[in-house]
């Protein structure tokens, strides 16, 4: 018998809601200027499932595929380089508009400002992205990696130049080594997409980056026909990815946002047992935290993020392994006529949780609850692709993590 996907529908008393500023639409629009000087970006494309739609009984289904992000295969790049960007612009006293590619590539930016060493802790895709922004702008980067990280991704980040390692901690355990390296380092400054007290300037300024992603997706849909999306699901390892689709979402339709679902790891259901608590604290979760889904093995919520989360969205889930792998399976080997989406472990989750939802009624209560039907225009982020190719192989080729 296979694990049920667990859920709780959010019953949480609202805060006061301040941190949804964050994501307004003027800072996500000064991310998207900063992210379109580099010359390697463009638009990452919305796949438009319109088979799997039909087969599953919904409107519509639409994938935003970010295994194309600057060559680098996930999402992570926008919040850390936009960081960058916004840390430096405030040591120099300006604002980030000025910080454009160009200049923060030039001869008289290496003049004003130096060089700083940009610390964090990463499974891989957000590590990669510090790593690769860093490289480009002439900065430094270390990199640090919890315990049973895959071989390729720390080479992939060694290939960019930074200092990498994989330590025998866990990832909450790795985010407080990169913390005390980086403050007893001169121009040492860590670089992490989870907030704590006295530490939500630069997490927020990677949220912001990651709103990017969204503000694309949404004028995507736009483009399509498709005015506002009925329900978004994102996935959560800290929360700041989720906090910054469900803030952007939230301030783009104020007046009628979708139905957001936040999707967790099993083994790092943090959100999951917050909301499960039902006072709007946040709640950790600690061990090793094994998982195929390694981006979302974070233990310990971003503060930022759980105060736009606890005040928007609809339903926590909380996903054992099997939910990613038939995620992935399904978006690699799609229905006739859909395009095909190569994504990863961590970036597939919201294809199986779709479609548990809407195959069975063992999650009838769920899908009733949140109003999924024939008629939801629903929107959900592939955030990697394959970033662990023999692990991609055991779930497509081998059949790993089955259903029954």
């Amino acid at each position: 018998m296979k694990e049920p996907i667990k859920w709780t529908l959010n019953r949480m008393p609202k805060s006061d809601d301040r941190q949804l500023a964050v994501m307004s639409l003027p800072n996500v629009a000064k991310a998207r200027f900063f992210h379109s000087g580099f010359p390697q970006y463009s638009i990452t494309p919305l796949a438009q499932l319109e088979g799997m739609a039909r087969y599953l009984g919904l409107g519509g289904l639409y994938v935003k595929n970010e295994a194309h992000r600057f060559g680098l295969n996930a999402f992570k790049v926008l919040g850390g380089s936009f960081a960058m960007a916004r840390y430096i612009a405030k040591e120099m006293g300006r604002d980030v508009s000025e910080m454009t590619y160009d200049y923060l590539t030039s001869g008289a930016f290496r003049q004003d400002f130096g060089q700083a060493t940009f610390f964090t802790a990463t499974d891989g895709n957000h590590g990669r992205g510090v790593a690769w922004a860093a490289h480009k702008l002439g900065q430094r980067a270390v990199v640090h990696m919890p315990k049973g990280s895959a071989r390729p991704r720390f080479d992939n980040i060694a290939k960019e130049g930074a200092q990498v390692t994989i330590e025998e901690l866990n990832y909450d355990d790795c985010v407080r080594l990169a913390a005390a390296e980086a403050a007893q380092t001169e121009h040492g400054v860590i670089v992490q997409d989870t907030a704590w007290d006295g530490y939500e300037e630069i997490p927020s300024w990677i949220m912001q980056g990651y709103g990017t992603m969204a503000g694309e997706s949404a004028e995507q849909l736009r483009q399509i026909g498709v005015n506002r999306p009925t329900h978004v699901f994102v996935q959560a390892g800290v929360g700041s990815l989720a906090g910054a689709v469900i803030g952007y979402y939230t301030n783009l339709f104020p007046n009628d946002p979708p139905r957001f679902i936040v999707m967790e790891a099993r083994a790092a259901d943090c959100l999951y047992r917050s909301a499960m608590a039902g006072d709007g604290a946040p709640r950790s979760v600690d061990g090793d935290l094994k998982t195929i889904m390694a981006g979302l093995a974070c233990g310990e919520p971003n503060t930022i993020s759980w105060d736009i989360l606890r005040n928007h969205v609809s339903a926590f889930l909380s996903c054992p392994d099997w939910v990613s792998a038939r995620g992935m399976r399904m978006l690699g080997v799609p229905v006739k006529g859909d395009p095909v989406v190569i994504s990863g472990e961590s970036g597939a989750v919201g294809m199986g949780v779709i479609a548990a939802l809407m195959e069975t009624d063992e999650y009838r209560d769920l899908r009733e609850a949140v109003g999924l039907d024939r008629y939801s225009q629903v929107l959900m982020f592939s955030t990697e692709g394959n970033t662990d190719p023999m692990k991609f192989r055991k779930v497509l080729w081998d059949g790993e993590y089955p259903t029954v």
